[in-house]
């Protein structure tokens, strides 16, 4: 298995398209598996489309579904930093997309895209391996 990790820094943003990067990382290999995993608890990974109103669409879900103004058992940091928490329950830290001749094989419109909805935390690290197929 190979293996490498990116740092990101999410301060100026909720969304960060990670897809050239991960291209980048598989582009050496031939065929296999491309993981990307972000060691957070407060942070996850989606395949959607870019650009164009998908992320505010996203945003304003995970609004409705965790609103940060809940009285969260889990209240540490800053406000409604309880719902940073669930986030991964929806939204998973790890993500598999098949490579083929060095190339990922995601659709048309798919993009790989770190979601971090925390505040508190805006220096990111994400985990990418490929494992030979």
């Amino acid at each position: 298995m190979e293996s490498e990790e990116l740092s990101v820094d999410t301060s100026s943003r909720r969304f960060v398209d990670l897809t050239t990067a991960v291209g980048e990382f598989v582009g050496h290999f031939e065929d296999g598996l491309a993981n990307v995993f972000i060691p957070h608890a407060t942070a996850g990974l989606a395949v959607i489309e870019t650009g164009s109103g998908t992320e505010e669409d996203l945003d304003q879900i995970l609004a409705r579904v965790l609103p940060r103004d809940l009285d969260y058992v889990h209240s540490h940091g800053s406000a409604g930093h309880g719902a940073d928490h669930v986030l991964p329950a929806f939204l998973s830290p790890s993500l598999i997309v098949p490579v083929v001749g060095g190339r990922l094989q995601l659709g048309t419109w798919q993009s790989i895209v770190l979601v971090d909805l925390n505040v508190d935390n805006p220096h990111r690290k994400v985990r990418l391996s490929f494992i030979p197929g």
